[in-house]
């Protein structure tokens, strides 16, 4: 292809076809094979001869055009604002009403090379190309912050990381074989005796114990790209709150500050539909900043809607907020919250936690598994509001049957399908309703009580199941209070009906429902209570 490129001197060409005007002989084109159009050059530094220079010898025109355009640039940075100065006042030409003179800040911008005035991406084969700076090595151990990890937490990691080996049967392994370290030099045959892994997934996991060194090694480096700690169960700064579930994450990745012991000790689950109205977000919003300024951590799962509005709801009140992320720490889902979670991270208002892989990406199947850390790490879960398949009353289900957390759930208008899922829940007794953030505060107070005595696990620990399996009552005398309570609870029944058969206060029932409980005289399931088996 012929491209026209400006002749650079005056040496003599065709005119071309009879009836094109002759140009002026510095702005004539010469036609050359292989040559890209040049672009004119933006006269920055006033000089009106510029393009009329010629190139010396050996140089190419558009080349030495080039060159001589930046040599330019910087003497006219050395010598200061004058003639070739726009702003500065030409002799004859004094500054027009209203204009201004040139700052520091246009004299640094005009001194700086335009990002098109560099050397043509398309060289001659003679020309040397440029030179570039090495790149940096990725994967550098010694030029990386390692986060600090003790031995507990390094096997902590590595069990994570094998494939096979989940929350639940890694607790049955370090439990037969005493300690994580231990299950390091297990051999299949002994794998294989572990309730849940059979002959075909022992060797495998033998196989991934031994790989994980690696694999635990690239973690820490990742984490340390992104200032991330890892947090690992069994350590002082795993949150004990989480800990008591059975299936508990193993590690934590955490990006921020995460205080389970004194900012962050009474938690309060927010969740709630991507797909939500414009009420939903108001409330989400409003009980999330009471709560907040009340001193509780709002934590919720960072999705569009309802969760995302609790979380700009808990810092616009100054409080704290947790975010649990369903991938790893090096996406952001969704993408528009970036910011908010940088947010959370740089002004130390809470931590944006996952227990997945760094790497992770955002699929579908890693969310539900994220829902039992939101209520876990909870002393109650509030549901602002769901349809009737929405993923939220997931999230409420385990809070309630299987970690035995306080349920509530905001009313909606009856008629709206946002809210289908959450007036269920509360005509069939699986939440509380709740109207003001003072009826949260209120639900919450006797969890929070046993959380600051340390006898919240025995408080929420699931009885035991069956007839002959039921421990037997502790020798403790009932008052005949207690004894209509638990003549009345041959069928489960929720704390407000008990309190209207038996026309006593709900502050009154529920301490009664407490000592209950802890005698085992008594077991809730789910948000109802019943005797306990063979009471």
């Amino acid at each position: 292809m012929i491209v026209p490129t400006w002749r650079d001197d005056d040496a003599p060409i065709s005119r071309g076809p009879a009836c094109r005007p002759r140009r002026p002989a510095s702005r004539r084109l010469l036609v050359q094979p292989g040559r890209p159009r040049h672009r004119r050059l933006r006269r920055a530094t006033g000089d009106p001869d510029h393009h009329r220079r010629a190139a010396p010898a050996g140089r190419s025109g558009s080349h030495a055009r080039l060159e001589d355009h930046d040599r330019s640039h910087r003497a006219s940075a050395q010598r200061g604002p004058g003639l070739s100065d726009p702003a500065a006042p030409r002799p004859g030409r004094p500054l027009c009403p209203g204009a201004r003179r040139a700052t520091d800040s246009d004299r640094r911008r005009r001194n700086t090379p335009h990002p098109r005035l560099r050397p043509h991406h398309r060289l001659r084969a003679a020309e040397e190309p440029p030179t570039l700076p090495p790149a940096p090595r990725a994967g550098r151990l010694d030029r990386l912050t390692m986060p600090p990890l003790d031995d507990h937490a390094v096997c902590m990691l590595r069990i994570a990381l094998t494939p096979g080996l989940g929350p639940v049967r890694a607790a049955r392994c370090i439990e037969a074989f005493g300690s994580p370290a231990d299950l390091f030099s297990a051999s299949p045959a002994a794998l294989q005796r572990i309730q849940g892994i059979g002959s075909v997934l022992a060797p495998r996991i033998a196989a991934g114990l031994a790989a994980s060194r690696d694999l635990a090694d690239r973690q820490r480096e990742s984490a340390a790209r992104l200032g991330a700690t890892i947090i690992a169960r069994g350590g002082a700064d795993y949150p004990p709150l989480l800990a008591e579930l059975e299936d508990a994450p193993l590690v934590l990745f955490c990006r921020g500050r995460l205080s389970a012991d004194s900012d962050d000790r009474y938690p309060v689950g927010i969740v709630g539909s991507r797909v939500c109205t414009l009420y939903g977000l108001e409330q989400s919003a409003r009980f999330a900043g009471a709560l907040a300024r009340a001193g509780l951590t709002v934590v919720s799962g960072g999705a569009r809607g309802i969760d995302t509005s609790a979380h700009r709801g808990a810092l616009d009140a100054g409080g704290r907020t947790i975010v649990v992320m369903g991938c790893g720490l090096a996406h952001t889902y969704p993408p528009e919250n970036v910011d908010l979670f940088e947010q959370i991270v740089a002004d130390d208002r809470g931590a944006v936690i996952s227990e997945l892989p760094i790497e992770t990406p955002a699929v579908a199947e890693n969310f539900p598994g994220r829902n039992r850390i939101i209520s876990g790490l909870s002393l109650g879960v509030l549901l602002i509001e769901a349809g009737a398949r929405s993923g939220a009353l997931i999230t409420a289900r385990i809070a309630a049957e299987e970690q035995g957390r306080e349920v509530m759930a905001l009313p909606g208008r009856v008629d709206s399908q946002a809210s289908r899922g959450a007036l269920e829940l509360i005509r069939d007794g699986g939440a509380a309703p709740v109207i003001e953030p003072g009826d949260v505060i209120h639900t919450l107070e006797n969890a929070a009580r046993h959380h600051f005595q340390g006898t919240h696990e025995a408080r929420f620990a699931p009885s035991p199941q069956g007839l002959f399996h039921a421990d037997p009552p502790a020798p403790v005398g009932l008052s005949p209070l207690q004894q209509r309570i638990v003549a009345l609870l041959t069928e489960p029944a929720s704390a407000d009906q008990i309190s209207t058969r038996l026309g006593l206060e709900p502050a009154a029932l529920r301490t009664e429902l407490t000592v209950l409980e802890l005698t085992r005289r008594i077991e809730r399931v789910g948000g109802l209570f019943q005797a306990a088996c063979g009471k």
